[in-house]
């Protein structure tokens, strides 16, 4: 097949929220597609669009409108032509696409644990009874009510510049924030422990780029076929539909890891009530191929098992 090549006159447009970690993203996936096609960075044009999820900061993600907070903005400039490909953190993407966009491109994952920050403990153990943790997550929420009930939790928000000073100001002793993305920023300095995922099992897709585009674009489907990884895409199908069969969103408490060994998918999947009160897990293993149907069938033994208004009890 023959593509049509980008080229400094006819750019390549990339979309892209504008926070320094969808940045570097953005930059990865323009590199490896420079890479790939042998192309110059004159070829593309990164593209920052504002959205909902980074316009509003005075209030917690989950009194705002829990779908599509990081993505509405950025799809609708796809839609409309604006931009060609729409890069994101797939843990911020609704499992269903608006009509006309499809999300099957993956870059290799990062790192999927949750990382602990303080600038006066080492570790979730480390913590006294009363300290303060402060966090935004649905999620992260739940399962330290359900692990840690000794501590305390409060709203935090803004990026890891804005985290850490609200830590060396004293409003909390420690947070929380994707080792995928403090990795992807280079951010060695910054005082975190990765939490393994036996401890806390990360969010949906954590650590994975998902790439969209125009279902019915077949050169961008054709460029970004050189830069898929397979293995992350399969893991991505399979947390995917467990999170989909549930119903849920980015703001919803629940937690999913699948995991490649061989030929074989191990997929974990725990959802929680949002006090923490009640933590439902399951587990399964299968061929790689079957991770979504594996995915399907075990948010229905966990809803059968959780009851109506498990969520919000």
């Amino acid at each position: 097949m023959t593509v049509d090549m980008p080229t400094p006159a006819q750019s390549f447009k990339i979309g892209t929220r504008g926070s320094p970690l969808a940045m570097a993203q953005a930059h990865e996936t323009r590199d490896r597609l420079m890479a790939a096609w042998d192309l110059p960075q004159e070829a593309f044009d990164i593209c920052v669009i504002k959205v909902t999820g980074d316009l509003i900061q005075d209030k917690p993600l989950r009194e705002i409108d829990g779908k599509g907070l990081f993505t509405r903005e950025i799809e609708e400039a796809l839609l409309d032509g604006g931009i060609d490909i729409a890069v994101h953190s797939t843990k911020d993407m609704p499992v269903v696409h608006p009509a006309g966009l499809v999300m099957d491109v993956f870059l290799p994952r990062e790192d999927v644990r949750d990382a602990f920050v303080s600038l006066k403990y080492k570790s979730l153990s480390d913590l006294p009874d009363g300290a303060v943790v402060g966090t935004s997550s649905t999620r992260r929420r739940a399962q330290l009510a359900a692990r840690f009930p000794m501590l305390k939790v409060v709203e935090f928000r803004g990026n890891v510049q804005t985290r850490l000073k609200k830590l060396a100001d004293g409003v909390a002793d420690a947070t929380f924030l994707a080792t995928a993305g403090l990795r992807r920023l280079g951010m060695d300095d910054v005082p975190y422990t990765p939490i393994s995922a036996d401890d806390m099992l990360p969010a949906i897709a954590q650590g994975a780029i998902g790439i969209e585009r125009r279902g019915d674009d077949t050169r961008a489907a054709a460029l970004l076929a050189a830069i898929h990884d397979a293995p992350t895409g399969a893991r991505v199908a399979a947390e995917r539909a467990f999170l989909g069969r549930l119903d849920g969103s980015c703001e919803t408490p629940i937690g999913a890891l699948a995991e490649i060994d061989g030929d074989q998918l191990r997929l974990r999947g725990e959802i929680l009530s949002e006090d923490g009160a009640r933590v439902l897990t399951d587990e399964a293993t299968g061929p790689i191929a079957s991770g979504p149907d594996m995915g399907n069938a075990m948010a229905l033994r966990l809803l059968s098992r959780a009851g109506p208004g498990f969520f919000t009890s």
